[in-house]
């Protein structure tokens, strides 16, 4: 990669500086969104599907995160990216539930439509409340309070375009 950026960065030394400096950071983890997502994986499975690097496993290990869903499908490992429509199939295939079952959560519109076209029910994520909303059937009440082990992303309103979401039990 450093390589590549040689001639934008003006050398390869601070080509290599500057992917070395993108690779040691550390994203912030939501806890009230790992909190929830701790609570969906007790009532269903839970698959996180990322158009990552093929360090994202690595990265969710470091982060305490590499338990948190039941199946990582890593677009960068698949050969495909999102919105394409093979990957909302392969990550309902790895759950193994039909995509009708499935409850697709994301903070891009392009790929919560795709999802929606391979038939799975989607929420555009933009804050905490919207998942919570969203899995409020499967954990309980929206409002109460989120307890147990927790870390998190980033946040969206469900989509009231789209149907409630359904059970996608074990």
């Amino acid at each position: 990669m450093a390589d590549a950026l040689a001639l934008a960065c003006g050398s390869a030394d601070r080509a290599r500086s500057a992917v070395a400096a993108w690779s040691a950071q550390v994203p912030s983890v939501d806890r009230d969104v790992v909190a929830l997502l701790t609570r969906a994986r007790e009532v269903a499975k839970v698959a996180l599907v990322s158009n990552a690097t093929t360090r994202l496993e690595a990265d969710l290990a470091r982060q305490g995160l590499a338990g948190l869903a039941h199946v990582v499908v890593n677009t960068a490992r698949i050969g495909v990216a999102k919105p394409d429509p093979r990957v909302y199939g392969t990550a309902a295939d790895r759950v193994g539930a039909a995509p009708h079952r499935c409850l697709f959560v994301d903070d891009t519109g392009v790929n919560v439509a795709a999802a929606r076209e391979a038939g799975m029910t989607a929420v555009h994520y933009r804050r905490p409340e919207d998942l919570r909303t969203a899995l409020a059937p499967l954990v309980g009440d929206a409002r109460s309070p989120v307890r147990g082990e927790a870390c998190g992303g980033s946040s969206s309103p469900r989509d009231r375009s789209g149907p409630e979401p359904p059970a996608n039990p074990r």
